[in-house]
This record gives C-alpha cells, sequence and structure tokens, in this order.
C-alpha cells in the first residue's frame, strides 16, 4: 500500500454545512491524488464556487473540478440515469469526467427502488428526498441489490480499478446528526457519515492525518425533524437569517429550518468525529443581520458582537475538545 496519508472532510450537523467549499478549497491546493466520497448517494449536494460561478453535484466528488482523480466508494449508492445526467452537466461545463470512477461494489438504485421510496408514506413522513436510498441501502444489507460490476457494459468508462496511492482526500456526504446511529431517528440517512466510514474505501484508520469538521454558526435542517419544528420558521430573526443566508437544499431546493447554534450538540459531534481542524462558516449572515447568539448547556445566549461570540466558542470549544488543532471561522463562499 503506497498510501502517504489521508485527510478527511466531514459534516459536523445537518447537512448544508460548506463541505463542498472546503473539499474545494482543499483539492485546489494540489496536495492530493485522490478525492474520495465514501458515503450516500444523489440525495446529498455539494456547492462550489470557482471563480465566483457556481456549480452543484450531487454524488461525484469535487475533485473533478480541479483535475483530481474523483472516486465513488462501494459504501456509496448510484442512480444510473442522476449520474450521467451529472457527467453531461460536468462535460458540459469544461470538466474532465475521465477522472471519475466509481468502485464495482457501490450498489445501484433501481427503478423499484425510487417508486417504493416515492409510495411509501412511511418514508414521505420522514421528509427523505425520494431519491430511492433507503431501498438500495435496505437491499445491500439484506444482501439482494445490484452492483456496479453487474453493469459493467454501462459503467465501463468509469469503474474503478480499487488502488489508492499518494495522498487522499475524502469527502462526507450529509453530516453527523444526519447519521445512521447518532441522528434523531428516524430522521436520519440510511448510511454512514462519521469519517470512519471513510475506510470502507479500502485503507486502514492509522493512514487518517487531519479530520476537516464543517459546520454553520447557526443551524439549519432540511426536511422533516422533530428536533427542528415547524414554529422555527416563524421567528422573525431566524426567519431573516434564512433569507440572507438562502437556506435552501442543494439537492431538493426545500427551504431550510434556522436555528441558532448548538454548541453542546457541536461539541459532542466534534468529539466523536475527531475533528482536528474545525471550520465555522456563514460568519458573514450573522454579521449581515447583526443579531449573534447560540445555545449552549440548553441556555440561550445573547451577544453584543460578533468578535463576543467567537471568544466565547473558542473558549469552551479548547476547553471541551481534545483532539481540536484549529478552530478557523470563515466569512467567504470560496475559502476557508
Amino acid at each position: 500500500m503506497n498510501i502517504k496519508y489521508v485527510d478527511v472532510c466531514c459534516g459536523l450537523a445537518w447537512g448544508d454545512e460548506g463541505k463542498g467549499k472546503i473539499t474545494s478549497y482543499l483539492a485546489k491546493s494540489k496536495n492530493y491524488d485522490f478525492v474520495c466520497r465514501w458515503a450516500g448517494g444523489n440525495n446529498a449536494g455539494h456547492t462550489i464556487y470557482i471563480n465566483n460561478k457556481k456549480y452543484k453535484t450531487h454524488l461525484i466528488p469535487s475533485g473533478v473540478f480541479y483535475g483530481v482523480k474523483s472516486i465513488i466508494g462501494p459504501d456509496c449508492v448510484i442512480n444510473i440515469k442522476s449520474f450521467f445526467k451529472e457527467i453531461d452537466y460536468l462535460k458540459q461545463n469544461g470538466f474532465d469526467t475521465s477522472l471519475i470512477k466509481i468502485s464495482p461494489k457501490t450498489h445501484i438504485i433501481t427503478e423499484q427502488h425510487l417508486t417504493e421510496e416515492t409510495s411509501s408514506n412511511h418514508l414521505k413522513s420522514l421528509g427523505t428526498t425520494s431519491s430511492g436510498i433507503a431501498p438500495a441501502y435496505r437491499d445491500k444489507y439484506a444482501r439482494i441489490g445490484k452492483r456496479v460490476c453487474d453493469f459493467s457494459d454501462i459503467f465501463k468508462d468509469y469503474i474503478w480499478d480499487e488502488k489508492l496511492y499518494g495522498c487522499i482526500l475524502c469527502e462526507g456526504a450529509q453530516g453527523f446528526w444526519l447519521d445512521i446511529n447518532y441522528g434523531n431517528y428516524p430522521f436520519i440517512t440510511s448510511s454512514c457519515t462519521l469519517p470512519y466510514g471513510c475506510c470502507s474505501l479500502g485503507f486502514p484508520p492509522q493512514l487518517i492525518r487531519h479530520i476537516y469538521g464543517a459546520t454553520k454558526i447557526y443551524d439549519t435542517r432540511s426536511g422533516i425533524d422533530t428536533d427542528f419544528p415547524e414554529s422555527l420558521l416563524e421567528d422573525v430573526e431566524l426567519k431573516k437569517i434564512g433569507d440572507v443566508g438562502e437556506e435552501y437544499g442543494t439537492t431538493t431546493g426545500r427551504k431550510r429550518k434556522v436555528n441558532w447554534l448548538d454548541l453542546d450538540k457541536l461539541i459532542m459531534a466534534i468529539n466523536y468525529s475527531g475533528t482536528t481542524h474545525l471550520i465555522i462558516s456563514k460568519v458573514d449572515i450573522l454579521k449581515e443581520v447583526n443579531i449573534f447568539k447560540m445555545f449552549y448547556e440548553k441556555n440561550l445566549i445573547d451577544f453584543k458582537t460578533i468578535n463576543e461570540m467567537y471568544t466565547k466558542i473558542n473558549e469552551i470549544l479548547v476547553k471541551k475538545c481534545g483532539f481540536l488543532q484549529t478552530i478557523q471561522f470563515s466569512d467567504n463562499k470560496e475559502t476557508i
């Protein structure tokens, strides 16, 4: 095994935390030989800005934007039509799609899976993306699923040889609180969103060097979750943050519910994920609305300035999170 090191970018909240921006920023450095996705399907979405132009991907890793080999791992699930639609989108925008490879072990989302999810009252009640994700993972673990290797004629130009080398960047999907084990079950996704899931790509955890954890300075959630009641949409201050922050899901376009940053949940996510480098994004939104609040120990704390909020967050996280090496506050769409 000729792998030098592995860096991981994971979400620490409910998705939409700026992982795409972080992965894009890191991939742009040309320090990586591969950018790999380890879980989820086209139910996720990454928004990336390059020279002020917005690009969106749902399954294909961000390395493709910077000429880096981009791998879809065996613990992902893939919709054939959506994959090739994304390939066409990238080609039309001038990107080299020959860099994209898929594990032959990746499971297929079939038309039956899509029909089942869209017609299921139970799954509708959970606010899923209706992408067939849950039925596809169910069939994987029931050992009755179809895999990319079963469709080698369709994917012949994209099947990965399962070899990794050099320096690797792993790109997470969704976030910590959507994890199948740690989220507010059953209002979660059907895969592992924590960094240890990236080892399914074919390397031991000892090779992981840095874990970049992404969150925002306020919390957001797409879809249905009892931890995010509908009443949040009626709060004037939170509505203002959502409007200014353009809080709409990358994949679904659904309006996200906004709440104040829950620092207790963030501390747990940092510690369970082993985050070493924390990036807190969308600071510019709170600056623009001039409202600075967060929950800590179940109390809502109100700050007069963003600097007061920075100081308190830093003070608490340094004390509570032993793995953390750096904390960065980001107010830019393109960089961290």
